[in-house]
């Protein structure tokens, strides 16, 4: 998120700012579509950075490696499951929602797997609706790493 932010601080706003100063030296606005664009755009760069530095300021780091839960599933935690229907073995970690990649095994805190998994043991059996229906999942093994 830093690197976002800093990219649309000094490489977004920057050009944005130079579109209009083009879009405006064309002169009547009322029926420039570049000014409007570039106006549009603006508002975008801005909102998204508002967006970043309230999370930012709001952030707090949570280093799993340091986490206690005496082998519950909790914030952080890198969870080892397998598909009951399926036998099929799958690894996540469950982490904010900004930082949720299904690709990279990083699942949302607030998903309905991460919701069913929290405060669950390895060795525990959870069911989880699916957009296809229950899905039953044993719980194999949980770290912190």
């Amino acid at each position: 998120m830093r690197a976002e932010l800093q990219n649309l601080k000094s490489v977004e706003r920057p050009s944005v700012i130079q579109a209009i100063a083009e879009a405006r030296a064309q002169g009547d606005l009322s029926e420039n579509a570049e000014y409007d664009a570039a106006k549009e755009k603006q508002g975008f760069i801005e909102g998204r950075i508002a967006n970043l530095e309230g999370k930012l300021s709001n952030a707090q780091i949570i280093d799993p490696k340091t986490l206690d839960a005496d082998g519950r599933i909790v914030f952080g935690a890198t969870v080892e499951l397998e598909d009951v229907g399926s036998g099929e073995s799958v690894t996540y970690q469950i982490v904010g929602d900004d930082e949720a990649d299904i690709k990279l095994g990083m699942i949302s805190v607030s998903s309905p797997i991460a919701r069913a998994l929290i405060g669950k043991y390895a060795g525990d059996s959870v069911d989880v609706q699916a957009p296809g229906g229950v899905r039953q999942y044993g719980v194999l093994d949980v770290q912190y790493k």
